[in-house]
């Protein structure tokens, strides 16, 4: 009867199993240390550190290059609107002097007035600039990443 196939997937033996049975880890490893020599399994080892560290390598190198490419864009852009925002403030600042000139202040005060307002906003400006770059992040996943390689790859006092 070896070459009976019922149409329902039961074998002449009973239904027919959906798969091989899952195997736990933990004795999938002592099957594999019981047959394979110390050797092989420290290549084995030393592949998969080498594997972990280009992909945590090329992580990096993901992240920065995205980071980068985004802060450039926003720079080009930025540079943009501050020469363009640069002459609307320009003329802005030489029709509020010629209107402070036409006062009893006159032409030289004006100038001052003008300068002073430019100074404070030029200050504030800065400090929000700075504010704003201390809270740029670098490369946060590769951080986190790197944080979870296991402390067995440092050596301790015993190996050493």
């Amino acid at each position: 009867m070896s070459g009976f196939n019922s149409p329902a997937g039961h074998s002449p033996t009973g239904p027919a199993s959906p798969g091989p049975a899952p195997v736990d880890p933990a004795r999938q490893a002592e099957r594999k240390a019981e047959h394979e020599s110390l050797g092989s399994l420290m290549s084995q080892v030393s592949d998969d550190l080498s594997t972990l560290i280009r992909q945590e390598i090329a992580l990096a190198k993901a992240e920065l290059r995205e980071t980068a490419k985004n802060a450039g864009k926003g720079a080009g852009m930025f540079g943009g609107a501050g020469i363009a925002g640069h002459f609307v403030l320009l003329f802005l600042s030489i029709a509020l002097w010629a209107a402070l000139g036409a006062t009893a202040i006159g032409t030289a005060w004006s100038a001052v007035i003008v300068a002073a307002i430019w100074a404070i906003i030029a200050a504030v400006l800065a400090v929000l600039g700075k504010k704003n770059l201390e809270q740029a992040q670098g490369a946060p996943h590769t951080t986190e990443t790197l944080k979870e390689i296991p402390d067995a790859l440092t050596p301790t006092k015993e190996t050493r």
